[in-house]
């Protein structure tokens, strides 16, 4: 489903905001961060400008710079709702843009060195926000021969991060995201396997503990998933009965996380022990309340 942004109000959708204050939880990996502008076209991958500014930036931490959502590591860019916002992308940018882009920008970036491969408002965000940064675009055209070979010969001070870090360090981050905690790095153990061209299987010992889906970069928990949410303490539900089908109503829940919002992956628990993992119809605290209604369909339940 696309997310129309067309005006400044944009800024205040609830998607965006829980967005921008998400991007606090993640790190970036390597040396540097390379910025650069977003584009129409989602995933930006699949751009005509992305598809340069890769060639450079392979083994470098990207952050490319969208309004009204701030800042997307390259990692995160098949994620919902930034794989699904439609907005238009002169390079013009108001002071409330910048204001709320820049925030989120300097928040993710943190202490790392930046590399900034911008140009108009995209600029303007990094001139404010990180008077560090090292520019490569002088010609206002970052896809030019000219800006892309300054970003090379740049790049060439910095080490490149290795795949399999690079691998395990966006499964995580994803992570981090859709459960709003970094100990949500516990969900792609060390060593972990992943099986699948486009939807992927996160595998441990040979035990599935979740699916990271194709249409909207989110992970599907498995039983093994729904463990780790238990000892991590998010997005769980208690209740007081024994589950006989896949449908957990609202009188039976005893108590919830309040952080659980609608759609949310959530984890199934009775006196502690894990009975199964589904996805959330009612927030947390609608779950306590409701005295009639469904708070979770259950997708895999112990037997």
């Amino acid at each position: 489903m696309k997310i129309p942004c067309i005006t400044e109000e944009s800024l205040y959708r609830p998607e965006a905001r829980r967005w921008r204050e998400r991007m606090g939880l993640l790190e970036p990996i390597g040396d540097v961060v390379v910025v650069i502008p977003c584009s129409m076209r989602k995933p930006y991958s699949q751009s005509k400008s992305h598809s340069i500014f890769m060639k450079a930036t392979k083994g470098y931490q990207e952050a490319i710079l969208t309004s009204p959502f701030g800042v997307c590591p390259r990692e995160m860019e098949r994620t919902y709702p930034i794989q699904s916002y439609d907005t238009s992308t002169t390079g013009d940018w108001s002071q409330e843009e910048i204001k709320a882009t820049g925030e989120c920008l300097k928040d993710y970036i943190g202490d790392k060195e930046v590399i900034a491969h911008v140009s108009g408002g995209y600029r303007e965000v990094c001139e404010e926000y990180l008077p560090d940064a090292i520019y490569t675009c002088e010609d206002g055209r970052p896809t030019s021969w000219e800006s892309m070979d300054k970003l090379k010969s740049t790049l060439k001070s910095y080490n490149k991060v290795p795949w399999k870090e690079r691998r395990l360090h966006g499964l995580r981050s994803i992570a981090r995201y859709q459960f709003n905690t970094p100990d949500a790095d516990a969900l792609i153990p060390d060593g972990s396997k992943v099986v699948g061209r486009f939807s992927k299987r996160i595998l441990q010992n040979k035990e599935q503990i979740a699916t990271l889906l194709f249409d909207n970069g989110f992970y599907s928990l498995n039983l093994k998933g729904g463990e780790i949410l238990r000892e991590i303490n998010v997005k769980w539900v208690e209740i007081d009965f024994d589950l006989k089908t896949n449908t957990v109503f609202a009188p039976g829940v005893l108590d919830a996380d309040p952080g659980i919002v609608p759609r949310d992956e959530v984890v199934v628990l009775r006196k502690g022990e894990v009975l199964g993992v589904g996805k959330a119809v009612l927030n947390g605290e609608e779950m306590k309340r409701s005295s009639n209604g469904v708070a979770v369909r259950l997708r895999h339940r112990k037997k």
